[in-house]
């Protein structure tokens, strides 16, 4: 297939073993027709996220091998399948699930997944929300509904979900208390509306409660897992909700449900986007609300740090020591 370029091969970041950030290759490879139903998109941005780095390693189930990297991408469409009604050449677009191949020049992907850009979000922002916003989306206005007056907790507060999160539930009304790792993350998440800002290494479950006059969260997000879950439990009020989301320290081990009964009838759940997304109306329906708050400036998309796609190693290497901020981007 001869692309609008005039070439017939793109190049890719792929691993054919799991591993560390080494395993990762830049390679070339033919670049794929699209089927009936499918939209070859030409990448222009692509995010780098923590699921990534675990795919890599082989921590999120044994993904075919070899294997393209990269979840979630924006572009412009380049083909179109012979049944594909609702695109045209030329379209903005952006893309996000649970298959990868996104660390790529060129992406083949089901039309029914793809989302028209709005003409005000540029293509490093769409790369760097995809996966993220949509996540916060989905935490925010659909696992705990954040409404005005509520306070609520999120770890990793300086980090793509974490940074767009504390935007949005601000926007929504509500109190945010902001964990993070370090003083110039500390910094950066009260630059975008956290009302509290701790360290990790504080006494954060003291701090939440006096803020709180004892009373307790509403919501704990925590994307950490193991090193936090016992103690973002502790934060919470009588019938609050504990929202893990992510295993950045390692799983969260087995918890008796006496825990949550005698901490004042918890809920505890472990959202999966893509649950969320499961049909074409929640998709667009996910994204149209996301959208919405970034071309208004409720949100702002923080990108902390892009590479090249050839230096695709280096943004995992630099994600797993967890030296990025904000949103990671490969521009393609």
């Amino acid at each position: 297939m001869t692309t609008m370029t005039g070439t017939t091969t793109m190049k890719v970041a792929r691993i054919h073993a799991f591993g560390g950030p080494e395993v990762l290759r830049l390679e070339e490879t033919p670049i794929p027709e699209p089927q009936a139903n499918q939209i070859l998109v030409h990448v222009h941005a692509a995010g780098v996220n923590p699921a990534d780095w675990k795919i890599r390693e082989g921590l999120l189930g044994k993904f075919p091998l070899p294997s393209i990297m990269g979840i979630d991408f924006s572009g412009v469409v380049e083909a179109l399948g012979t049944e594909v009604r609702d695109f045209a050449i030329g379209d903005r677009v952006a893309y996000v699930m649970g298959s990868a191949g996104a660390y790529a020049e060129q992406r083949v992907v089901p039309a029914e997944r793809v989302l028209k850009l709005p003409g005000g979000i540029r293509d490093s922002i769409a790369a760097a929300i995809m996966l993220k916003g949509l996540t916060a989306q989905s935490l925010l206005r659909r696992t705990y509904r954040v409404k005005r007056g509520d306070v609520v907790l999120i770890h990793a507060a300086a980090g793509g979900v974490g940074l767009l999160m504390t935007q949005w539930a601000k926007h929504l009304g509500a109190r945010v208390i902001a964990v993070v790792g370090s003083t110039d993350k500390a910094q950066l998440v009260r630059d975008h509306g956290a009302d509290l800002v701790l360290l990790s290494d504080d006494d954060w479950v003291r701090a939440s409660r006096d803020y709180t006059r004892s009373q307790g969260v509403a919501v704990v997000y925590d994307s950490v897992g193991k090193d936090t879950f016992m103690r973002s439990l502790d934060c919470l009020r009588p019938l609050g909700m504990m929202v893990t989301f992510g295993n950045a320290s390692g799983p969260v081990p087995p918890v008796a449900p006496l825990e949550l009964s005698k901490r004042g009838s918890l809920f505890l759940t472990r959202p999966t986007l893509f649950h969320y997304t499961a049909t074409r109306a929640m998709l667009t329906k996910a994204a149209q609300e996301l959208f919405a708050v970034v071309a208004q400036g409720a949100v702002r998309v923080h990108i902390g740090q892009t590479y090249a796609l050839r230096d695709a190693a280096q943004a995992h290497r630099d994600l797993e020591a967890r030296k990025t901020v904000g949103s990671t981007v490969l521009v393609v």
